[in-house]
């Protein structure tokens, strides 16, 4: 098993955080005005407040779903390729060999 990492987290994504905020903010756009007119306030005021929360809600959205894809693209990114059993090590980090300078014997 050298070499390829696999794990659960990778094979099975977590879950939908920004999915599950989205969803509790519009059950609070929902929530906050019926509790707004529940305590007396106007049908005007429960109405503004409903779409002032809406349209925080879908900016909040927009600007999660941004961030989940750029996330993704910069750990796409960041993977180095497979390269197998035998390249395990980067370049450069030849072992035996011939080495340029410093290696000549002396008298």
């Amino acid at each position: 098993m050298s070499g390829h990492r696999t794990t659960t987290s990778e094979s099975h994504p977590g879950p939908d955080t920004a999915t599950d905020v989205v969803r509790w903010a519009v059950f609070s756009c929902v929530l906050v005005p019926l509790v707004l007119l529940w305590y007396g306030t106007s049908l005007a005021g429960a109405t503004g407040t409903a779409l002032g929360l809406a349209a925080v809600t879908a900016a909040c959205r927009v600007l999660l779903r941004r961030s989940e894809r750029s996330t993704v693209r910069l750990l796409a990114e960041e993977q180095p390729p497979y390269r197998g059993h035998r390249h395990r090590a980067g370049a450069g980090a030849h072992r035996g060999g011939r080495r340029a300078g410093g290696s000549t014997p002396v008298d």
